[in-house]
């Protein structure tokens, strides 16, 4: 898996890109945004950043390679962006790693990112929704097209899977599109680990 290593400096952390909020202010309250009902979430980067595995994902190009193990790694760099790391295991058993950054775009509810792999092209990345103690996320976008179920961990219980899905159909999704991602433990890429 991948290393990730929390920024010694908190004036430095993500805290700085992603509004510090208190724990009142991460409740989270329906909001029609555009036609598009999201969540208001108020992000508190530092417990948003590291890894997250993918437990389901809607079929995409950019994916159509990764068999199993696939995971994100969210790390604070320098002047407010992300570093965003995608690693996957191919058919063959190879490791696919894709690099970029990301940048929050509404400061108002810091669920909405733009992310960059390959410039000048960037795509929505907006958490729509988000367990309160950040076990898990829900990433899409407005065109529906993209969707994908985060974990903290490389399994999530049936339980709280079916209470994904059945958020995110409220919200306007196809679950029957979802594919559900393998993992073949609970550190399938060599060599990294979530501090």
């Amino acid at each position: 898996m991948i290393r990730t290593t929390a920024p010694s400096n908190p004036s430095n952390s993500v805290a700085a890109v992603f509004a510090q909020h208190s724990g009142a202010e991460k409740a989270v309250k329906e909001l029609k945004d555009g036609g598009f009902d999201v969540k208001k979430l108020s992000i508190v980067g530092s417990d948003y950043v590291g890894r997250w595995y993918e437990i389901a994902r809607y079929p995409t190009h950019f994916e159509k390679d990764c068999a199993s193990d696939v995971t994100a790694t969210y790390t604070q760099r320098s002047g407010g962006k992300i570093e965003v790391v995608n690693e996957c295991r191919t058919g063959d058993g190879r490791v696919k790693r894709s690099k970029g950054t990301a940048s929050v775009v509404d400061k108002r509810t810091n669920a909405k990112l733009k992310v960059t792999f390959f410039w000048p092209f960037s795509g929505n990345y907006w958490i729509i929704d988000l367990a309160p103690d950040y076990s898990y996320a829900v990433v899409g976008e407005p065109d529906r097209k993209y969707l994908w179920i985060l974990s903290r961990s490389s399994h999530l219980t049936e339980s709280v899977y079916g209470q994904i899905v059945t958020r995110v159909r409220e919200l306007g999704y196809d679950p029957s599109l979802l594919m559900k991602t393998t993992h073949n433990g609970p550190e399938p890429l060599a060599g990294a680990r979530r501090n």
